[in-house]
């Protein structure tokens, strides 16, 4: 029951906060530097016999509703959004769930596999690391952790590319298919496309795996020079029991909450990488509506994302008491 009230307060604290960080967005969307009605209305003002650009302005921010004020322009999008209407993307002219749901899964699934291999790779190699303190692993290992946190994904990118794809030849630049894809059968076309995500995902998976692997090792550390880990090792239970079972369950806690704060990252998409490798993921068609000014789609988006994120805290509040039985909510 404690739980279920926990929830309940949680969720009603969230729609609160979902309001507020949804006006900013719309404010911050309403000031862009840029804007898709400018730009039409300066192409249809050029044109010969056409109105003047503040004819053209006048009407298709009427059209738009972009005549309105911040607030109650910000009321009227809420009320489309509560009905589930978010209207068609300006810049795409499709209707923004449409385009959403033809771009998100493409960077759900880069997001998931790179995050599979980050967490098979990055915690078991921070817990050797914490277990061999000061030893050639430990360095070894936090020397590959420092240079995957320093890296900036242009620059991992740019190098993978120039060796795998310049100099070996394995992988194509750019794009998500070969040129041969429409002569391929649908699992020639499927493995295709995947062989086109590697150095993608390859990517993300070096430049996220240091932080965590950091992360572990740290905490793990922590967690070893506790007093109830001496006691286990003064009872005489064997180092892997105490490492394993002891140890590394405390560690999770603080794991808990990078897990559950990349729920957001898993729908988000790689702006950088995708925009890098040519990638049509949500990612760099999220890049293109914004640097046009296409407000419809750049509001549904971002407010998503703050939807994910408040839903990721909450997950990772729950999975406290499971990873940890001694936590309970109160």
């Amino acid at each position: 029951m404690n739980t279920l009230k926990f929830i309940i307060k949680r969720l009603l604290l969230s729609v609160v906060i979902l309001f507020f960080v949804a006006l900013i967005i719309y404010i911050l969307m309403r000031c862009l530097p840029t804007s898709y009605v400018e730009r039409i209305a300066q192409e249809k003002s050029m044109q010969p016999g056409s109105k003047s650009f503040e004819e053209w302005m006048a009407q298709l921010s009427a059209t738009y509703g972009m005549n309105m004020g911040i607030f109650r322009g910000f009321l009227h999008w809420i009320g489309n959004a509560l009905r589930g209407a978010f209207g068609d993307s300006w810049f795409y002219t499709v209707p923004v769930t449409q385009k959403f749901h033809d771009t998100i899964w493409l960077s759900f699934i880069m997001g998931a596999v790179s995050l599979f291999f980050e967490l098979i790779i990055a915690i078991p190699l921070g817990v050797i690391a914490a277990r061999k303190q000061y030893s050639k692993t430990d360095y070894t290992i936090s020397v590959l952790a420092l240079a995957g946190i320093s890296l900036p994904t242009f620059f991992t990118a740019s190098l993978l590319k120039l060796i795998f794809s310049v100099k070996l030849g394995w992988f194509d630049l750019f794009g998500l298919v070969g040129r041969d894809f429409n002569q391929l059968d649908a699992m020639g076309q499927f493995w295709d496309k995947a062989h086109h995500l590697v150095l993608p995902i390859l990517t993300l998976v070096i430049v996220s795996i240091g932080g965590l692997m950091r992360y572990t090792r740290t905490n793990m550390l922590e967690v070893m020079s506790s007093d109830y880990i001496r006691t286990a090792r003064a009872k005489g239970l064997s180092e892997r029991k105490v490492i394993y079972h002891h140890a590394f369950r405390n560690t999770m806690i603080p794991l808990v909450t990078i897990i559950g704060g990349s729920l957001p990252g898993l729908f988000s998409g790689a702006l950088i990488t995708e925009q890098l490798f040519s990638i049509p993921g949500i990612g760099f068609t999220s890049y293109n509506a914004m640097v046009s000014g296409d407000i419809p789609f750049s509001m549904f988006y971002l407010t998503f994302l703050a939807i994910l994120t408040l839903l990721g805290n909450l997950i990772a509040d729950i999975l406290y008491a499971v990873v940890d039985p001694r936590v309970r909510i109160a």
